[in-house]
């Protein structure tokens, strides 16, 4: 089985060599290149940077985060990124989700969490840490009456609880599991869930929930 090449993007050394040191433990991952900022990190991508997963600092010099994942969303360039970051800033997160970031997790993960993270991202799932979306969620006020209008049609009890999972990390087959259903339901109700908010994906639909205020 081969290896899933990674490419790490932060300023601070110490995090870059402590990640590809925690990283170097699993037989799973292959750290292929590192990045000391933003503007690095764009440079190595137009040179055709060969990896399958970019683990993202938000906060860097010269360009953000957000900058490099703005630069790929432009370039129509696929590589999954994952934000890793010690910070609990909002805005800089729910930015780099609609900028095309495919989870965010804490620079103090676990390898184990780590590690499945990453797997999941490269299979195309949504990955965001509980303790984060927590945070994220409490930001923002409970619903109203105008933001209930902007939906499409009102979300069931058991749409919302499968949308909290989804906001959880988990993927279709997870939530079948924990709600003792089909995975062919799930994916069904997931999709009637996309239409509700009137968005294409996932990440958009975990997005425009925390914003309507409906966890």
């Amino acid at each position: 089985m081969s290896k899933i090449k990674v490419a790490m993007v932060d300023d601070q050394a110490l995090i870059r060599e402590g990640l590809k040191s925690l990283l170097s433990l699993s037989d799973k991952i292959d750290v292929v290149s590192q990045a000391s900022d933003g503007e690095e990190a764009i440079a190595q991508l137009k040179s055709g940077l060969d990896a399958e997963v970019l683990l993202l600092d938000i906060r860097m010099p010269k360009a953000t985060g957000i900058d490099v994942l703005k630069f790929m969303q432009a370039e129509n360039i696929n590589i999954p990124a994952l934000i890793l970051t010690t910070f609990d800033d909002h805005d800089l997160i729910m930015q780099g989700m609609q900028s095309g970031a495919k989870g965010y997790l804490l620079k103090d993960i676990s390898l184990e969490h780590l590690v499945d993270a990453i797997e999941k991202v490269v299979a195309g799932e949504l990955v965001i840490q509980p303790a984060l979306t927590e945070r994220l969620m409490q930001s923002f006020n409970q619903p109203n009456e105008s933001t209930k209008a902007e939906l499409v049609e009102p979300l069931t009890d058991k749409e919302l609880e499968i949308l909290k999972l989804i906001a959880n990390g988990f993927a279709n087959k997870e939530i079948a599991e924990t709600l003792f259903n089909a995975e062919g339901t799930i994916r069904n109700q997931v999709s009637v869930i996309l239409a509700k908010l009137n968005v294409r994906d996932r990440t958009r639909a975990v997005l425009k929930a925390i914003e309507l205020g409906l966890f």
